[in-house]
């Protein structure tokens, strides 16, 4: 699946009921693929296509982003090894992992 066709979807998967309670904006930008924007917010989650600023920005490659989507790569191990960027509220980035 590529990215375009994750982002489009997510606001219908999103799991309502780990969404309460959070309020942050996440730019994913990734890389040869389109920049997305993700607010969650009042237990809801909107995405917008393009460039905005957010709590945090997460960026990395589309074969990478595939991997992690798809439970072949683990986010931090991806982190950690560099594969995976991210730049601003660190806290709001690690709550990626129960949302989706």
């Amino acid at each position: 699946m590529a990215a375009k066709e994750f982002f489009d979807g997510l606001e219908a998967r999103a799991d309502r009921a780990k969404l309460e309670g959070l309020e942050h904006s996440y730019l994913f930008d990734i890389e040869g693929e389109g920049r997305w924007l993700v607010s969650v917010s009042g237990g809801e989650v909107s995405v917008t296509e393009g460039d905005a600023p957010a709590d945090v920005t997460i960026t990395t490659s589309g074969e990478t982003f595939d991997r992690i989507r798809s439970g072949k790569q683990n986010p931090l191990l991806a982190y950690m090894s560099g594969k995976l960027k991210v730049d601003g509220d660190t806290g709001a980035a690690m709550k990626l992992q129960k949302l989706f």
